[in-house]
């Protein structure tokens, strides 16, 4: 292993964390073990006792719980980088993605090998880095070159299987990328090359209509629509062996609005008539990486005049001069607090330099062929050369985007997440110091602290030398700047910058959006400025608030009837600027659709939401006013988006507890299911008939299940059906087999819940729960399906049955179904197992998903997570003795216990009480900040919010509450899982 005896101990990172390094020390200990080849188990056995093995694994252990996992998982992989180096296997790992992955014959085996191979390549990855094998460019140039052997290998597949399937001809069967007409854009880091440790990937993707062709009678747009979905589900979708690439493709033009495949036509037409700043800045990283190469190597050029002008236009000088009196605002400012912050987007981050290089790139790039790099450290280089920067400056730069990019991995490396933020604590700091290789905590702070100023400190002269020809700065046409009582007075409304503020306003009043253009709407919104303004400041955030309502006014394609509307009805505006302030769920929702806002105007807007019976009678007499299967979908998207808009302002002014909203959400959800169902057979059934027997029952589980959806569920479903008995085709101008056309109308009815059209989109939609997951198909027959549950599923997937519930199906189909449930959750178990795969799955989750804070209701301990799993362990280990526990709502389930004296009735009521309390703090979270709730900086209005919604008079009342309730729950689960549990282990 001559690649071990290269490595300095004192480069290594430190092994601070000393339970760390016992916990990994166990588990390779453990993975040892089970080794079956003779010579690598003796290899492994000795690396621990080694003076240069120990150091390594030590250092692994202390550091990253990911890492550690993944090297004891794969000891082959980590030995092969000791023997062979990192560049070779990472070359045979890019040979086997190109050379058998995208070669391999199904979805599923493709699905798995990317996965084993993206766990791989971050073992890889981090060894070359930590052990110091490759440089910090190398290693960036790696992942991106991981990232597009994956996305290579996925598309050839796709399209090779589209073409076998007959919906394409390709010009080269055998090179399916070749000349095929659909190209994928990297764009960010992956454009740049630079690729971060646990980054998403942001892609374009086009194709060329001319190019295409397309044989299927959706057409292409319609069907690289679809082709991306497979793509993005084929990469992001976790499964048990985890996920590629978390995928962004908001970055395409106009992203609510088009569909996620766009033609290159209609790309370059939006570019050249509505293309903005940000968008010529975003595509000067921008760099064909997977499917037709050469296309997009076209389209960039053409793209050419839009993002290296000659000529500074009026809004970019104008931006940028924006930038420099915000720079000169903080200028001197050398507060920069090192827990918690951003070393990517905060002061003196990533973003900085990476602002810093392509600000200029844009100034400078239409007059310069030499700056039109999309690397950041080579653009540093670029400007020197090019006389826009002196050495030191770039030298220094230089410095501290690596080091930056360094305390980003390790923070990434951690828990292999896409995070960027610094440990709020100091022990936490000291950790990652650690990870970096600092023997001493403060030598590490120091050393961070004056990279962050050094950024800052460029960052801030930026347009001190304004270099720009003077006729270019007298283009500027202004009508002077605000007074100081102007500011004074947009200040005292609660804007920290007033200045900001007054340009924001004036380029409403100049036209800058679409809907506020014509004379008529510009007018009515003057009118309405004093009011506007007056409320978005009186909410808990007014920065926020107008940010978000800019955005919402970005997004109209017309003014006049909404400022009309909002003249008419003012209390409208109190509304609008609660939900900018308070609800970005709802103002991003808003800004996508404002003609929600007409919901808001009829009668009964804000009475509680109406059952599931009225709301399909409601729906069912919508969708009878459609003209077609287009119009069926736009009106279903409306008429849901409506009816979520409702809940969710209920919601925010607590006018329903979390029972009645999940309840309401999940009826909406049930109605538009059962409101598509029979469209989409009806749809099918044009080409390809109907079958002689049953249709098929739609299941739904997980939240929808259990009828407890908040304002960001997706839909969890299982769809079952019973094959006719003769067998037979269906009866169309195309017949298909049974178990084609079940899965064909899953798929379309999937497709029918997820595709976005004008009217936006419905729900996400989640098939995992299906037998064998995404490797099965997605729709199963009711025997294959008992079958599975009976003999191969694991014990996870019968904790989800306990919440299946039909939505819609055959009636004899849906007691089959019930009935077979029922009979697999009530069959006698062994205690033992029961107990141990519980316990397992859920300390999984731990280490996965640990709770930040109290906050966290689902992952906190105590929390929702461990409540559901001890309601549901509890209905598989008592069922066949107390069947009527059974139940999909844990709250009612917990009480059926306690009747049957499973539970005592002091614990059951505490279960019930808590699962309430923390389902009503979810769900005003998440309709209000999201994922992220972070006690310290959250609005005065949120914590009230949070105290009315609970109930609790103030804040601290309802932590201590909170707190207090996790632990009883907690203790609990320990009780009757944790503690048996850990007696079995020993």
């Amino acid at each position: 292993m001559q690649y071990l005896d290269q490595i300095s101990k004192n480069q290594l990172p430190k092994p601070r964390n000393a339970e760390r390094v016992a916990l990994g020390q166990n588990l390779w200990t453990e993975q040892v073990e089970r080794l079956e080849d003779p010579a690598l188990k003796s290899l492994a056995e000795a690396l621990p006792a080694s003076d240069s093995g120990k150091p390594l694994l030590d250092a692994v252990f202390a550091n990253s719980p990911f890492l550690t996992h993944a090297l004891t998982s794969d000891i082959g992989t980590f030995f092969s980088v000791l023997t062979h180096g990192p560049s070779k296997v990472l070359s045979e790992l890019l040979d086997g993605l190109k050379n058998d992955l995208s070669t391999t014959a199904t979805l599923a085996s493709l699905s798995e090998g990317l996965r084993v191979s993206r766990r791989r390549m971050a073992l890889v990855t981090a060894l070359a880095d930590l052990c110091g094998f490759w440089n910090d460019k190398e290693v960036v140039e790696a992942l991106s070159d991981f990232a597009d052997a994956s996305l290579s290998a996925a598309i050839g597949h796709l399209l090779r299987a589209a073409h076998q399937r007959g919906e394409l001809q390709l010009p080269n069967p055998d090179e399916p990328e070749k000349d095929c007409g659909y190209v994928v854009l990297a764009m960010g880091k992956l454009g740049a090359g630079e690729l971060n440790y646990s980054s998403d990937i942001d892609l374009v993707v086009l194709f060329d209509r001319d190019k295409v062709d397309y044989l299927h009678h959706r057409g292409p747009q319609e069907g690289y629509v679809r082709l991306t979905q497979e793509l993005v589900r084929l990469l992001q979708d976790r499964t048990k062996d985890g996920y590629v690439f978390r995928t962004d493709l908001r970055l395409r033009p106009d992203p609510s609005a088009t569909p996620l495949a766009i033609s290159l036509q209609a790309a370059l037409t939006y570019y050249e008539s509505l293309g903005k700043n940000w968008e010529r800045a975003a595509m000067i990283k921008a760099r064909p990486c997977a499917g037709d190469l050469a296309l997009g190597e076209m389209f960039l050029r053409e793209l050419h005049p839009f993002v290296w002008r000659k000529h500074l236009d009026f809004a970019a000088i104008q931006e940028i001069h924006g930038i420099k009196r915000q720079i000169n605002a903080h200028k001197g400012s050398d507060a920069i607090a090192l827990l918690g912050h951003n070393v990517k987007l905060g002061r003196g981050g990533i973003r900085e330099i990476e602002f810093f290089a392509q600000t200029q790139q844009m100034i400078w790039g239409g007059r310069d062929v030499r700056l039109r790099n999309a690397k950041t450290v080579a653009t540093l280089k670029d400007l020197v050369e090019t006389g826009h920067l002196d050495q030191e400056a770039s030298e220094q730069l230089t410095t501290a985007y690596w080091f930056l990019r360094r305390v980003e991995h390790r923070l990434q490396m951690v828990d292999d997440q896409q995070t960027h933020n610094l440990p709020k604590d100091e022990e936490g700091l000291a950790e990652i110091g650690a990870f970096m290789g600092y023997d001493d905590s403060q030598a590490f702070r120091d050393d961070l602290l004056k990279q962050l100023r050094c950024v800052e400190e460029h960052y801030a002269r930026l347009f001190e030398d304004d270099t720009a020809q003077k006729s270019d700065v007298s283009l500027i046409v202004t009508e002077g700047e605000p007074s100081e009582a102007v500011l004074e007075t947009l200040e005292n409304m609660g804007f920290s910058d007033g200045s900001k503020v007054f340009h924001l306003i004036r380029g409403w009043q100049h036209g800058r959006y679409r809907a506020t253009r014509s004379p008529r709407a510009q007018r009515i919104l003057g009118e309405l400025l004093p009011s506007l303004l007056r409320a978005l400041g009186e909410t808990a955030q007014p920065d926020f608030a107008l940010t978000k309502f800019d955005s919402f006014l970005g997004g109209l394609p017309a003014g006049v009837q909404l400022f009309s509307m909002l003249s008419a009805n003012p209390t409208l505006l109190g509304l609008i600027a609660e939900i900018m302030g308070g609800a970005p769920v709802l103002a991003d929702r808003l800004s996508q659709n404002s003609g929600l806002l007409d919901a808001v105007l009829t009668p009964g807007f804000f009475d509680p939401a109406p059952d599931v019976e009225v709301l399909e009678a409601d729906l069912k007499a919508t969708l009878g006013r459609a003209r077609d299967f287009e119009d069926v979908l736009d009106l279903s998207r409306r008429w849901a988006n409506d009816h979520r808009f409702q809940i969710g302002v209920h919601i925010l002014r607590h006018t329903g507890d979390a029972q009645e909203t999940g309840e309401s959400l999940s009826n909406v959800a049930d109605a538009i299911v059962r409101g598509l169902y029979h469209p989409v057979l009806e749809e099918l059934a044009v080409r390809h008939g109907r079958l002689n027997g049953p249709d098929m029952a739609v299941i739904s589980m997980g939240r929808l299940g259990a009828q407890e959806m908040t304002v960001s569920s997706d839909l969890d479903l299982l769809c079952l059906y019973d094959p006719p008995p003769d067998g037979t085709e269906s009866d169309g101008a195309r017949p298909l087999d049974p178990g084609v056309y079940f899965v064909r109308f899953t798929q379309r009815l999937i497709n029918a819940l997820t595709a976005p059209t004008g009217e936006g989109r419905l729900y996400e939609v989640d098939m995992r729960l299906r037998p064998s997951g995404n490797a099965g198909p997605v729709a199963s027959s009711l025997s294959g399906f008992v079958k599975y549950q009976e003999s191969s599923a694991w014990t996870w997937e019968h904790m989800a049955l306990t919440r299946a519930r039909v939505i819609i199906g055959d009636s004899a189909l849906k007691g089959r179904f019930e009935t077979a449930v029922r009979k697999i959750l009530c069959q006698k178990r062994d205690p033992v197992k029961l107990l141990c795969d519980v316990a397992e799955m859920r300390e999984r989750i731990e280490r996965e998903r640990r709770a930040k804070s109290p906050w966290d209701s689902k992952h906190f301990r105590g929390g929702l997570v461990d409540i559901e799993f001890l309601v549901q362990y509890l209905q598989l280990r008592h069922a066949a003795d107390f069947p009527e526990i059974l139940s999909p709502s844990s709250q009612t389930s917990f009480a059926k216990c306690s009747e049957a004296g499973i539970l005592s009735a002091k614990d059951a009521g505490q279960l019930i009480a808590t699962h309430r309390l923390l389902r009503e703090i979810q769900g005003l979270l998440r309709l209000t900040v999201g994922d992220s709730f972070e006690e310290e900086t959250a609005s005065d209005d949120l914590k009230i919010a949070l105290c009315r919604a609970t109930g609790f008079e103030d804040f601290q009342s309802l932590k201590k509450a909170m707190i207090e309730q996790t632990d009883a729950c907690y203790e609990i689960y320990q009780e009757i899982i944790g503690r048996p549990y850990a007696k079995l282990e020993t």
